[in-house]
């Protein structure tokens, strides 16, 4: 039967992971997964366009965002995401495409390079084994304002657009799906553990990225996002170094993580190369 948004769950490692479907389940699965504080939702119309071009779309929301588990011992390692893509990879046939924004990608470049037999391209957005520190800084800012809570959804709307530094979205009650309530309080959907600051860029990221690229063969691309300060030309030329067929693009205007529907800009770039790649 196809897929049409389907609410499918998977086992990751120790935790059970919401995913939404497109196309038909014998097609070959592409997987997105989303960054730090998004849910699934953010890649919806770019899993439903390759479900439509031939594929089997695949959004997953990470251990502790939207409707999957929250991590019962509170690990929310960049090695606990990568377990649960390499989990996810295990249940799924033939080769396997992962497309990752920001924590998204980076587990999927480590799960990925952890399963490279099985993987027919990684795709990433606006993530490299570097990352610059004042990037790094505001999201991490911003996951920190985030824990307690807003008293209505235009507080959370102003915030949400202070940390994108653009304009504030036209309406505010759409982020409301994206939250959830608590003590008379709202709070964005996932578990506020995992903005400790041990999971927020510590060094043995850098290391566990470095490692990945190093070691994977597959082919690889990077779309930057224009107004975005996480991926610098230094960081593009050390990636490349590790990983020389990385392709790189850039999306014009963009910002970090690509989000709302902006993640979906993702589709014709992501066919092309899909076109390109051999399973």
């Amino acid at each position: 039967m196809r897929h049409d948004g389907t609410l499918l769950h998977f086992d990751g490692d120790g935790v059970r992971l919401a995913a939404s479907a497109w196309g038909d389940p014998a097609n070959p699965p592409v997987c997105f997964f989303h960054g730090g504080g998004q849910s699934r939702r953010s890649w919806a119309g770019a899993a439903r366009a390759v479900g439509e071009a031939g594929y089997l779309g695949l959004t997953f929301d990470l251990r502790g965002h939207g409707d999957s588990d929250w991590a019962n011992d509170g690990d929310y390692d960049l090695g606990a995401y990568a377990r649960d893509v390499g989990r996810l990879i295990d249940q799924l046939h033939g080769t396997v495409t992962l497309v990752g924004a920001s924590r998204g990608g980076q587990a999927a470049l480590v799960g990925g390079a952890r399963h490279q037999p099985r993987i027919r391209l990684v795709m990433l957005a606006d993530v490299s084994p570097r990352t610059q520190t004042d990037g790094v800084d505001a999201i991490r800012q911003f996951l920190r304002r985030s824990l307690s809570g807003f008293a209505h959804v235009d507080e959370a709307a102003d915030a949400l657009a202070a940390y994108l530094a653009q304009p504030r979205v036209a309406n505010a009650a759409g982020l409301r799906k994206a939250m959830r309530e608590e003590n008379g309080r709202l709070f964005w959907h996932w578990d506020p553990r995992t903005a400790a600051l041990e999971f927020i860029s510590p060094p043995s990221e850098q290391a566990a990225m470095e490692q990945a690229a190093q070691c994977f063969r597959r082919p690889l691309v990077l779309v930057r996002a224009e107004h975005a300060s996480l991926v610098t030309d230094e960081a593009v030329v050390a990636f490349r170094s590790l990983a020389p067929q990385l392709v790189v693009e850039e999306a014009s205007g963009t910002h970090h993580m690509f989000t709302g529907d902006q993640n979906d800009i993702f589709a014709a770039r992501l066919l092309h190369h899909l076109g390109n790649a051999v399973g």
